[in-house]
């Protein structure tokens, strides 16, 4: 039997979005027969542009959605897979409970990662500010594992094209040169992934006994900074000390309240992770961590990234 023959077969389920398409291209450079579940619609249109990335990729691409009416494509495209994948946005994530279901009725898929990335819902310690954004992926875990469906939870944290691009300035799209805002008292560490990254420690896992049943975090040496250091560092870069303003904690909780969506959201997160700590306060198993777990992925570090942005 040939290498490829023994290789997990792959559906990513939306593999149109950014980290869909990062996980289908991470799968097949891994050797895995890649299938991208594709909405009909979409299908209409095969040249646009995610479609024949994904094609022009190799990936095969199946017909399908977690909508009610699609589920018997949906089931379909399970049927001819060994692994999904899942990485709808979490406004969508309780769109998997048809994906559950398709699983468990097709009785043929050995290991599900469904849409979690980002911090683990577990640890945050927010007093339920983040207006419902959890209890979505806590519904999704619980139905997991009451169904006794095979799976690994990838916690990542944030995504570097999130928050890093502005040096967690809201409101700004590149980082800033004269001035920045410095939350609470800036020493709390956040951690922030490259996508493509994230989807190559996904793969990794997919055939990895130890991965099993467990949650991989992804907790690089390289990628875990505190505000003061983030601007240390860019500091460094651009060899000019910019002046800070500090926002207490109470004065960030204040600005929560009356901010916009999705402005709030954005204050929440950044209160989450450089305030309270949710990102690390908590031990992890090195075992189970993915940078030491899969030492020769080669992941993108805070430093090199900030390095784009000059």
């Amino acid at each position: 039997m040939s290498e490829e023959a023994t290789r997990s077969k792959v559906l990513v389920v939306g593999a149109t979005g950014r980290l869909g398409g990062s996980l289908v291209r991470a799968s097949l450079a891994a050797g895995h027969p890649t299938f991208a579940l594709v909405r009909p619609h979409h299908l209409a249109a095969p040249d646009s542009g995610p479609l024949k990335h994904l094609a022009t990729a190799g990936a095969t691409l199946l017909k399908g959605s977690l909508e009610l009416e699609d589920y018997p494509s949906l089931l379909e495209a399970v049927r001819q897979v060994d692994v999904v994948i899942c990485s709808v946005p979490t406004k969508h994530a309780l769109e998997q409970k048809s994906l559950i279901q398709a699983i468990k009725e097709a009785g043929c898929v050995k290991r599900f990662i469904p849409a979690e990335f980002g911090v683990d819902h577990t640890k945050v310690h927010i007093s339920d500010m983040d207006h419902g954004f959890y209890e979505k992926k806590a519904e999704i875990r619980h139905l997991i594992e009451r169904e006794d469906i095979p799976h690994t939870y990838i916690c990542c944290n944030f995504f570097m094209r999130y928050l890093l691009p502005s040096l967690v300035q809201p409101g700004l799209h590149a980082p800033p040169r004269d001035e920045v805002t410095i939350f609470g008292e800036g020493n709390t560490k956040g951690i922030f992934v490259q996508e493509s990254d994230v989807a190559e420690f996904t793969v990794c896992t997919i055939d990895d006994p130890r991965t099993l049943n467990k949650t991989l975090y992804l907790r690089p040496l390289g990628n875990v900074y505190s505000l003061n250091e983030l601007v240390g560092l860019w500091e460094t870069k651009i060899n000019k000390c910019l002046k800070k303003i500090h926002i207490t904690e109470e004065q960030l909780l204040e600005n929560i309240h009356d901010a916009p969506f999705p402005l709030k959201m954005d204050l929440i997160f950044i209160y989450s992770a450089f305030v309270k700590g949710n990102h690390t306060y908590f031990e992890i198993d090195s075992r189970f961590e993915g940078s030491q777990l899969y030492p020769q992925v080669k992941y993108t570090t805070v430093n090199e990234y900030l390095d784009t942005l000059l």
